[in-house]
């Protein structure tokens, strides 16, 4: 082959080659090479990197079969209600990531938040949106008890753990306590016959009632602790993609889809907060949500939780945990003043996030649209300072973050049955 033979031959090849990568990148959800950098991060926000599931130091059965299988009966009874209406279920519904799709949960009357979905909240340090709860144990408590959630009152869940649940309870923490001269209705709570029944109690009969209240807790902990995220298609995308192995229908991300995915964990910061395998921080962030509705009470978010949870009846640092003195970090060492604590909001998993609209805390935003709209604006919060800044989004790019939230949406994971309502005895 002569020489000028040679040539047209590689440019040939050149053409060939520089020919495929075009099509390459015009094929949909085809990109740009990922830095090694941007290949770290996807690896990072993929459920493939999430590590065991942390103990609960606090709940010494957090992990036991058998109380897991008794809180999915707690979880879903109604007659752990003032009237006999609502459950845990009754706002954590499980088909609907176990959220309610109200602005404001709905009990026995109209709570002030949202409700926040379950699913991971285990490898989480903090509950609620103001994080007032360290544990999964402590949270259930705290609406058995509220007076617009289940209403009642801990000397009544005791009783009828004595009476509906008697065996599973002592397979798993023991014999139950004598409740002899316990009254049916007693508990320190805002209704005023309920409250002067409970101080009337002796010391050692409210021990021994609260105990039982806090292994209710406990066994609906461990079923909650069941609760999981299962690969969606964002994963299968980074599966594939990070192994270089051509994308299936089931794993393909369109060009709007990736270049959202790019915005998200470049321009747009979203990974400032919302990072790693179930994308938050499970920090505390001002970011600006306007106040709800005026009707509601003022409402300061981590300035006043943080107190509520140092302070906690049920805390890690509590007589009813079970955790050593060397446990507790989160709570020992948790920051509880400055301006940044005001208005300051639990960050949520964005996992499933396009699935259970309205958003913020008290569903102040409608829509996922609305959401990417006050973050490109960062308008000045109602109270303390935001962390936000604008940034200059156009429509098509606000368009392409929306496409890549709905690639997060997915399945859950749990043990047989566990998504179910469990036959009532």
């Amino acid at each position: 082959m002569t020489r000028p033979a040679v040539w047209i031959s590689a440019a040939l090849l050149l053409c060939v080659a520089l020919v495929s990568a075009a099509w390459a990148g015009c094929r949909p959800g085809a990109a740009p090479g990922w830095s090694a950098d941007e290949r770290a991060l996807l690896r990072s926000l993929s459920l493939a990197s999430l590590g065991p599931l942390p103990a609960d130091p606090s709940n010494r059965h957090a992990d036991d079969p058998r109380a897991a299988a008794l809180g999915h009966r707690l979880f879903f009874d109604t007659r752990f209600s003032g009237d006999g209406t609502v459950s845990c279920a009754t706002c954590h519904l499980p088909a609907r990531d176990f959220q309610d799709d109200r602005a404001l949960a709905q009990g026995m009357g109209t709570t002030n938040r949202r409700t926040m979905p379950i699913a991971g909240t285990a490898r989480s340090p903090w509950m609620f949106w103001d994080g007032r709860s360290d544990s999964q144990w402590s949270q259930a408590l705290g609406p058995l008890e509220s007076p617009v959630e289940h209403g009642g009152n801990r000397a009544r869940y005791a009783h009828l753990v004595a009476e509906a649940y008697r065996a599973e309870y002592e397979a798993v923490f023991g014999a139950l306590a004598s409740l002899d001269g316990v009254p049916r209705d007693a508990g320190p709570v805002e209704h005023e016959a309920w409250r002067r029944a409970w101080e009337r109690l002796p010391e050692r009969r409210r021990e021994d009632v609260s105990r039982i209240y806090a292994n209710i807790g406990k066994a609906i902990a461990a079923y909650e602790r069941t609760i999981a995220h299962a690969p969606s298609r964002f994963d299968r995308w980074v599966e594939a993609e990070l192994a270089g192995r051509p994308h299936t229908a089931g794993s393909a991300m369109t060009r709007d889809e990736v270049a959202g995915l790019r915005l998200f964990i470049g321009k747009g910061s979203c990974i400032n907060c919302h990072n790693g395998p179930l994308f938050t921080d499970d920090h505390f962030h001002n970011t600006g949500v306007p106040a709800a509705s005026p009707a509601l009470p003022a409402d300061s978010g981590r300035a006043t939780g943080v107190r509520q949870a140092v302070a906690a009846e049920f805390a890690c640092t509590s007589r009813y945990s079970d955790a050593g003195a060397d446990d507790c970090a989160e709570l020992r060492f948790a920051v509880t003043e400055g301006e940044e604590l005001v208005r300051a909001y639990k960050t949520p998993s964005l996992r499933n996030v396009a699935e259970r609209a309205p958003y913020m805390h008290a569903g102040q935003l409608a829509t996922l649209e609305a959401v990417v709209d006050h973050y490109a604006r960062a308008p000045r919060p109602p109270a303390g300072h935001s962390e936000l800044v604008p940034t200059q989004l156009s429509a098509d790019e606000r368009r392409q973050l929306v496409a890549f939230l709905r690639t997060l949406s997915g399945p859950l994971a749990a043990p047989p049955g566990h998504l179910a309502t469990p036959p009532r005895r």
